[in-house]
This record gives structure tokens, sequence and C-alpha cells, in this order.
């Protein structure tokens, strides 16, 4: 069972970074502007967060 644990740990810490680098590569380099464009469309990029709490204040 050791063995299995070890394996599957590994896998999650290899996992994570990919995850880390796909994340950099996708967002942070800007290599796909398609990509920036799609995320503004959907509101994904903004932080509506202030918006809310004025709404409740209000």
């Amino acid at each position: 069972m050791k063995i299995v644990e070890r394996i599957l740990i590994k896998v999650i810490i290899i996992q994570f970074i990919f995850l880390f680098f796909a994340q950099l590569f996708l967002h942070q380099l800007d290599i796909f502007p398609q990509l920036e464009q799609l995320t503004k469309y959907e509101g994904v990029n903004e932080n509506t967060f202030t918006e809310i709490l004025q709404t409740f204040s209000d």
C-alpha cells in the first residue's frame, strides 16, 4: 500500500507542476491573445466584488 501511496503523491506533484506551467504559459505570457479576449468576454478577469458591496450598501 505504501508503494501505491508514493506513486499517487508523485503523480499529484507532477500534475500540480504541469498545471502551474500551463497557467503561466496560457495566462501570464499572453501566448494566445484569443484566450484573453474570451476571458474578457466572459467577465472572468474583472473584479466585480466592489460592485456587489456597493449594491448592498445602497
